[in-house]
Protein backbone atom coordinates (compact mmCIF):
# COMPACT_ATOMS: atom_id res chain seq x y z
CA UNK A 1 0.00 0.00 0.00
CA UNK A 2 1.27 3.46 -1.09
CA UNK A 3 1.10 5.71 1.92
CA UNK A 4 1.11 9.34 1.61
CA UNK A 5 -0.06 9.56 -1.76
CA UNK A 6 -3.20 10.41 -3.70
CA UNK A 7 -3.56 10.08 -8.00
CA UNK A 8 -6.95 11.84 -8.91
CA UNK A 9 -7.86 11.57 -13.03
CA UNK A 10 -10.59 13.92 -14.54
CA UNK A 11 -13.20 12.76 -15.84
CA UNK A 12 -11.82 13.05 -19.58
CA UNK A 13 -9.38 10.27 -19.06
CA UNK A 14 -10.77 8.21 -16.35
CA UNK A 15 -10.36 4.81 -18.18
CA UNK A 16 -6.87 5.07 -18.56
CA UNK A 17 -6.30 6.63 -15.04
CA UNK A 18 -8.48 3.67 -13.78
CA UNK A 19 -5.95 1.59 -15.13
CA UNK A 20 -3.25 2.88 -13.36
CA UNK A 21 -4.78 2.72 -10.31
CA UNK A 22 -5.13 -0.78 -10.78
CA UNK A 23 -1.94 -1.62 -11.25
CA UNK A 24 -0.47 0.65 -8.65
CA UNK A 25 -3.08 -0.88 -6.28
CA UNK A 26 -5.21 1.81 -5.19
CA UNK A 27 -8.35 3.63 -5.49
CA UNK A 28 -8.50 6.94 -7.10
CA UNK A 29 -9.10 9.81 -5.12
CA UNK A 30 -12.47 11.44 -5.01
CA UNK A 31 -12.98 14.65 -6.78
CA UNK A 32 -15.98 16.99 -8.07
CA UNK A 33 -16.52 18.14 -11.51
CA UNK A 34 -19.35 20.51 -12.17
CA UNK A 35 -20.23 22.46 -15.57
CA UNK A 36 -22.45 25.07 -15.56
CA UNK A 37 -25.18 26.64 -18.13
CA UNK A 38 -22.76 29.17 -19.26
CA UNK A 39 -20.02 27.12 -20.10
CA UNK A 40 -17.80 27.39 -17.15
CA UNK A 41 -16.68 24.80 -15.14
CA UNK A 42 -15.14 23.91 -11.55
CA UNK A 43 -13.25 21.07 -9.99
CA UNK A 44 -12.19 19.92 -6.88
CA UNK A 45 -10.98 17.29 -4.62
CA UNK A 46 -13.19 15.74 -1.97
CA UNK A 47 -10.67 14.57 0.49
CA UNK A 48 -7.60 15.91 2.28
CA UNK A 49 -4.62 16.33 0.03
CA UNK A 50 -2.50 18.18 3.12
CA UNK A 51 1.18 17.07 2.92
CA UNK A 52 0.07 14.19 0.59
CA UNK A 53 2.13 13.44 -2.83
CA UNK A 54 -0.53 14.39 -4.96
CA UNK A 55 -0.51 13.57 -9.27
CA UNK A 56 -3.03 14.91 -11.31
CA UNK A 57 -3.91 12.33 -14.33
CA UNK A 58 -5.43 14.24 -17.35
CA UNK A 59 -4.64 14.09 -21.39
CA UNK A 60 -4.88 17.28 -23.27
CA UNK A 61 -6.42 15.47 -26.66
CA UNK A 62 -9.88 16.69 -28.13
CA UNK A 63 -12.72 14.98 -28.55
CA UNK A 64 -16.19 15.82 -29.76
CA UNK A 65 -17.67 18.24 -27.08
CA UNK A 66 -14.67 18.88 -25.50
CA UNK A 67 -11.23 19.76 -27.23
CA UNK A 68 -7.77 20.41 -25.93
CA UNK A 69 -7.91 23.61 -24.51
CA UNK A 70 -11.39 22.78 -22.35
CA UNK A 71 -8.95 20.17 -21.03
CA UNK A 72 -6.13 22.30 -20.58
CA UNK A 73 -8.45 24.49 -19.00
CA UNK A 74 -9.64 21.93 -16.60
CA UNK A 75 -6.32 20.53 -15.76
CA UNK A 76 -4.67 23.91 -14.89
CA UNK A 77 -7.61 24.63 -12.68
CA UNK A 78 -7.74 21.60 -10.56
CA UNK A 79 -4.08 21.97 -10.55
CA UNK A 80 -4.14 24.84 -8.96
CA UNK A 81 -7.61 24.05 -6.69
CA UNK A 82 -4.92 21.08 -5.27
CA UNK A 83 -1.96 23.20 -4.62
CA UNK A 84 -4.33 25.54 -2.30
CA UNK A 85 -5.81 22.73 -0.43
CA UNK A 86 -1.80 22.33 0.88
CA UNK A 87 -0.64 19.12 -1.41
CA UNK A 88 2.92 18.70 -0.63
CA UNK A 89 3.95 17.76 -3.71
CA UNK A 90 2.18 17.95 -7.26
CA UNK A 91 2.48 16.17 -10.65
CA UNK A 92 0.65 16.64 -13.53
CA UNK A 93 0.39 13.53 -15.32
CA UNK A 94 -0.27 13.94 -18.84
CA UNK A 95 -0.25 10.80 -21.59
CA UNK A 96 -0.81 12.97 -24.27
CA UNK A 97 0.56 16.48 -24.55
CA UNK A 98 -1.20 18.79 -26.90
CA UNK A 99 0.80 21.90 -28.33
CA UNK A 100 3.92 20.29 -28.08
CA UNK A 101 4.72 19.89 -31.46
CA UNK A 102 5.51 23.51 -32.44
CA UNK A 103 8.30 23.87 -29.93
CA UNK A 104 10.04 26.31 -32.34
CA UNK A 105 10.20 29.11 -34.76
CA UNK A 106 9.28 27.61 -38.42
CA UNK A 107 7.94 31.17 -39.67
CA UNK A 108 8.40 34.79 -38.24
CA UNK A 109 6.47 35.56 -35.46
CA UNK A 110 5.31 32.00 -34.76
CA UNK A 111 4.36 31.16 -31.67
CA UNK A 112 6.14 27.94 -29.02
CA UNK A 113 3.25 26.82 -27.50
CA UNK A 114 5.37 24.19 -26.10
CA UNK A 115 7.30 26.50 -23.74
CA UNK A 116 3.65 28.63 -23.05
CA UNK A 117 2.29 25.69 -22.23
CA UNK A 118 5.27 24.93 -19.49
CA UNK A 119 4.37 28.76 -18.28
CA UNK A 120 0.88 27.90 -17.65
CA UNK A 121 1.69 24.42 -15.62
CA UNK A 122 4.35 26.28 -13.88
CA UNK A 123 2.06 28.98 -12.33
CA UNK A 124 -0.55 26.43 -11.09
CA UNK A 125 2.71 25.32 -9.12
CA UNK A 126 3.46 21.98 -9.86
CA UNK A 127 6.48 20.39 -8.93
CA UNK A 128 6.78 17.94 -11.87
CA UNK A 129 5.06 17.18 -15.30
CA UNK A 130 5.13 13.39 -16.96
CA UNK A 131 4.23 12.79 -20.45
CA UNK A 132 4.56 9.79 -22.99
CA UNK A 133 6.25 9.95 -26.15
CA UNK A 134 6.70 13.50 -26.57
CA UNK A 135 7.18 14.86 -30.20
CA UNK A 136 10.64 16.13 -29.12
CA UNK A 137 11.97 15.27 -25.68
CA UNK A 138 14.46 17.77 -25.30
CA UNK A 139 12.44 20.63 -26.35
CA UNK A 140 9.77 19.52 -23.72
CA UNK A 141 12.69 18.78 -21.24
CA UNK A 142 13.83 22.30 -22.03
CA UNK A 143 10.27 24.07 -22.03
CA UNK A 144 9.65 23.22 -18.08
CA UNK A 145 12.02 24.68 -14.92
CA UNK A 146 10.45 22.25 -12.80
CA UNK A 147 11.27 18.23 -12.79
CA UNK A 148 10.07 17.17 -16.85
CA UNK A 149 9.59 13.33 -16.75
CA UNK A 150 9.63 11.91 -20.39
CA UNK A 151 8.35 8.29 -20.71
CA UNK A 152 9.08 6.27 -23.75
CA UNK A 153 7.53 3.17 -25.64
CA UNK A 154 10.35 1.04 -26.44
CA UNK A 155 10.13 -1.56 -24.19
CA UNK A 156 6.11 -1.81 -24.84
CA UNK A 157 6.43 -1.97 -28.71
CA UNK A 158 9.76 -4.17 -28.54
CA UNK A 159 7.62 -7.07 -26.65
CA UNK A 160 4.56 -6.45 -28.90
CA UNK A 161 6.08 -6.33 -32.23
CA UNK A 162 9.25 -8.95 -32.08
CA UNK A 163 7.07 -11.90 -32.64
CA UNK A 164 5.54 -10.37 -35.31
CA UNK A 165 8.81 -9.92 -37.13
CA UNK A 166 10.00 -13.12 -37.89
CA UNK A 167 13.63 -14.12 -39.39
CA UNK A 168 13.56 -11.59 -42.10
CA UNK A 169 16.00 -8.48 -42.45
CA UNK A 170 14.37 -6.03 -39.81
CA UNK A 171 14.24 -2.43 -40.00
CA UNK A 172 13.25 0.46 -37.72
CA UNK A 173 12.51 3.26 -39.64
CA UNK A 174 12.02 7.21 -38.43
CA UNK A 175 9.50 8.87 -41.26
CA UNK A 176 10.81 12.16 -40.67
CA UNK A 177 14.77 13.58 -39.48
CA UNK A 178 13.29 14.86 -36.62
CA UNK A 179 12.31 11.97 -35.24
CA UNK A 180 15.24 10.29 -35.86
CA UNK A 181 16.74 10.22 -32.37
CA UNK A 182 13.42 8.43 -31.45
CA UNK A 183 13.96 5.18 -34.09
CA UNK A 184 17.80 5.08 -32.70
CA UNK A 185 17.10 4.38 -29.14
CA UNK A 186 14.34 2.00 -30.24
CA UNK A 187 16.22 0.24 -32.88
CA UNK A 188 19.34 -0.25 -30.31
CA UNK A 189 16.81 -1.53 -27.18
CA UNK A 190 15.47 -3.90 -29.93
CA UNK A 191 18.81 -5.33 -31.27
CA UNK A 192 20.10 -5.88 -27.57
CA UNK A 193 16.06 -7.63 -27.26
CA UNK A 194 16.57 -10.10 -30.84
CA UNK A 195 20.05 -10.41 -30.06
CA UNK A 196 21.13 -9.78 -34.11
CA UNK A 197 21.79 -6.45 -36.24
CA UNK A 198 18.92 -4.64 -36.90
CA UNK A 199 18.64 -1.73 -39.81
CA UNK A 200 17.83 1.99 -39.41
CA UNK A 201 16.74 4.41 -42.23
CA UNK A 202 14.92 7.75 -41.99
CA UNK A 203 12.35 9.63 -44.86
CA UNK A 204 13.19 12.81 -46.11
CA UNK A 205 10.15 15.35 -45.03
CA UNK A 206 9.45 18.69 -46.01
CA UNK A 207 6.27 20.80 -45.06
CA UNK A 208 5.30 24.26 -45.96
CA UNK A 209 1.50 25.49 -45.64
CA UNK A 210 0.04 22.76 -44.98
CA UNK A 211 1.54 20.11 -47.53
CA UNK A 212 4.00 17.71 -47.07
CA UNK A 213 6.48 16.61 -49.74
CA UNK A 214 10.07 14.66 -49.80
CA UNK A 215 10.65 11.19 -50.94
CA UNK A 216 14.37 10.40 -50.18
CA UNK A 217 14.67 7.03 -48.20
CA UNK A 218 18.28 6.67 -46.64
CA UNK A 219 18.42 3.03 -46.01
CA UNK A 220 18.56 -0.48 -47.63
CA UNK A 221 15.30 -1.97 -47.44
CA UNK A 222 15.66 -4.57 -49.65
CA UNK A 223 13.61 -7.86 -48.29
CA UNK A 224 12.85 -6.27 -44.98
CA UNK A 225 10.31 -6.02 -42.21
CA UNK A 226 10.05 -2.38 -42.10
CA UNK A 227 9.29 -0.80 -38.87
CA UNK A 228 7.95 3.51 -39.53
CA UNK A 229 8.30 4.66 -35.32
CA UNK A 230 6.80 7.82 -34.53
CA UNK A 231 5.06 9.76 -31.78
CA UNK A 232 2.05 9.99 -32.70
CA UNK A 233 -0.33 9.14 -35.60
CA UNK A 234 -2.60 12.50 -36.78
CA UNK A 235 -4.50 11.67 -40.47
CA UNK A 236 -1.73 8.71 -40.95
CA UNK A 237 -0.52 11.01 -44.31
CA UNK A 238 3.30 10.54 -42.63
CA UNK A 239 2.54 7.20 -42.08
CA UNK A 240 1.56 6.06 -44.92
CA UNK A 241 4.01 8.01 -47.07
CA UNK A 242 6.59 6.56 -45.36
CA UNK A 243 4.93 2.91 -46.08
CA UNK A 244 4.88 3.65 -49.88
CA UNK A 245 8.31 4.50 -49.86
CA UNK A 246 9.74 1.12 -48.35
CA UNK A 247 7.89 -0.96 -50.62
CA UNK A 248 8.93 0.81 -53.34
CA UNK A 249 12.37 -0.11 -52.93
CA UNK A 250 11.76 -3.60 -51.75
CA UNK A 251 10.40 -4.22 -48.40
CA UNK A 252 8.54 -7.15 -47.32
CA UNK A 253 6.08 -5.57 -44.63
CA UNK A 254 6.02 -2.55 -43.14
CA UNK A 255 4.17 -2.00 -39.45
CA UNK A 256 3.80 0.87 -38.41
CA UNK A 257 4.33 2.28 -34.41
CA UNK A 258 3.14 5.52 -32.58
CA UNK A 259 2.62 6.22 -28.98
CA UNK A 260 -0.76 7.76 -30.04
CA UNK A 261 -3.59 7.71 -31.83
CA UNK A 262 -5.38 10.84 -32.90
CA UNK A 263 -6.80 9.47 -36.15
CA UNK A 264 -8.17 12.27 -37.41
CA UNK A 265 -8.86 13.26 -40.90
CA UNK A 266 -8.44 10.44 -43.70
CA UNK A 267 -7.15 8.64 -40.26
CA UNK A 268 -9.68 5.17 -40.94
CA UNK A 269 -8.27 4.59 -44.58
CA UNK A 270 -5.31 4.99 -43.87
CA UNK A 271 -4.80 2.63 -40.74
CA UNK A 272 -7.14 0.04 -43.35
CA UNK A 273 -4.87 0.46 -46.34
CA UNK A 274 -3.35 -2.99 -47.25
CA UNK A 275 0.18 -1.65 -47.74
CA UNK A 276 0.48 -1.45 -43.84
CA UNK A 277 0.36 -5.12 -41.99
CA UNK A 278 -0.52 -3.97 -38.27
CA UNK A 279 -0.51 -1.02 -37.17
CA UNK A 280 0.24 -0.12 -32.87
CA UNK A 281 -0.49 2.30 -30.54
CA UNK A 282 -1.02 2.68 -27.02
CA UNK A 283 -4.09 3.08 -25.07
CA UNK A 284 -2.88 6.68 -23.84
CA UNK A 285 -5.70 8.04 -26.05
CA UNK A 286 -9.11 5.94 -27.04
CA UNK A 287 -9.17 4.94 -30.78
CA UNK A 288 -12.56 6.16 -30.52
CA UNK A 289 -12.32 8.26 -34.57
CA UNK A 290 -11.89 5.11 -36.12
CA UNK A 291 -15.19 2.44 -36.65
CA UNK A 292 -14.25 -0.60 -34.36
CA UNK A 293 -14.28 -2.88 -37.34
CA UNK A 294 -10.86 -1.09 -38.35
CA UNK A 295 -9.67 -1.21 -35.15
CA UNK A 296 -9.84 -4.59 -34.59
CA UNK A 297 -8.18 -5.59 -38.17
CA UNK A 298 -5.97 -3.56 -38.32
CA UNK A 299 -5.21 -1.94 -34.98
CA UNK A 300 -3.08 -3.41 -31.99
CA UNK A 301 -3.47 -1.40 -28.83
CA UNK A 302 -0.64 -1.80 -26.41
CA UNK A 303 -1.60 -0.67 -22.33
CA UNK A 304 0.77 2.01 -21.20
CA UNK A 305 -0.71 1.73 -17.53
CA UNK A 306 1.80 -0.52 -16.00
CA UNK A 307 4.71 1.99 -17.63
CA UNK A 308 2.92 4.72 -15.68
CA UNK A 309 2.04 3.53 -12.65
CA UNK A 310 5.65 1.81 -11.90
CA UNK A 311 6.55 5.82 -13.11
CA UNK A 312 4.46 7.11 -10.17
CA UNK A 313 5.64 4.41 -7.74
CA UNK A 314 9.21 5.52 -8.57
CA UNK A 315 8.59 8.82 -8.31
CA UNK A 316 6.40 8.91 -5.10
CA UNK A 317 9.11 6.63 -3.52
CA UNK A 318 12.24 8.47 -4.40
CA UNK A 319 13.35 5.23 -7.01
CA UNK A 320 15.18 5.82 -10.33
CA UNK A 321 13.47 6.05 -13.35
CA UNK A 322 16.29 5.22 -15.75
CA UNK A 323 15.20 1.93 -16.00
CA UNK A 324 12.09 3.00 -17.78
CA UNK A 325 13.34 5.78 -20.29
CA UNK A 326 14.58 3.32 -23.10
CA UNK A 327 18.35 2.72 -22.28
CA UNK A 328 18.78 -0.87 -23.43
CA UNK A 329 19.24 -3.69 -20.55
Amino acid sequence: MLQGMKLFTLEASRAFGEKVAAELGITLAAHEERDFEDGEHKARPLESVRGEDVYVLQSLNGEPGQGPNDRLCRLLFFLGAVREAGAGRVTAVMPYLAYARKDRRTKTRDPVTSRYLAMLLETMGVDAVMSLEVHNPAAFQNAFRCRAYHLDTYRLFAERILPHCGDAPLVVASPDPGGVKRAQGFRELLEARAGREIGAAYMEKRRSEGKVSGTLLACEVDGATVLVMDDLISSGGTLLRAAEACLDRGARRVFGLAAHGLFVGDAERVIADPRLSKVLVTDSLPPSRLPPRVVERHLEVVGAAPLFAEAIRRLHENGSLTELLGEPA
